[in-house]
């Protein structure tokens, strides 16, 4: 049964780190809300974050150990190169929806999807450039169309185009 409640860890601009939990609508307005480790419900400004990563475990160690891609990402939508205020870069990649673009920042899926880190939520605020590096779509396979069968007689006019 999946929980309601997501494992995050909180990256703030000051380089301080906060462990907890947050709900599936955890941004309201320009703030965070988050429900601690120690059980206290902690409100941070989106001005003080630069990154909430959505994990699998609370260990604190790196919390992306690859922050670009090795090679030209396989899955679909738009791969992206941020640069925060702090200077850091990190690549990732963006839903190709602007439906699912929230006013309040951008969710990334990170380079690399086996790490701890699933995904990562980045206020705009945080962000100093953000630069598109290629629109990755499905992949178009060429369908074999049928072989015209010699039997069919035409109808109305129509030719074969084979």
């Amino acid at each position: 049964m999946p929980s309601t409640r997501k494992k995050v860890i909180v990256r703030k601009m000051n380089r301080d780190v906060l462990s907890g939990y947050v709900a599936s609508s955890f941004i309201a307005g320009d703030e965070l809300e988050i429900l601690n480790t120690a059980g206290s419900v902690v409100v941070l400004t989106l001005a003080d974050i630069k990154g909430v990563y959505f994990v699998r475990e609370f260990h604190e160690s790196e919390l992306l150990p690859r922050k670009t891609f090795t090679a030209r990402p396989r899955s679909e939508g738009l791969w992206v190169r941020l640069r925060f205020r702090d200077g850091e870069t990190m690549e990732g990649m963006m839903l190709n929806d602007l439906a699912q673009i929230s006013p309040a920042g951008f969710l990334l899926n990170p380079p690399d999807t086996r790490s701890n880190t699933q995904r990562i939520f980045v206020p705009r605020s945080a962000i100093m450039d953000l630069k598109v590096l290629a629109v990755i779509g499905a992949s178009r396979r060429s369908r074999k169309r049928p072989l015209a069968d010699e039997r069919q007689r035409e109808m109305f006019g129509e030719e074969h185009s084979a």
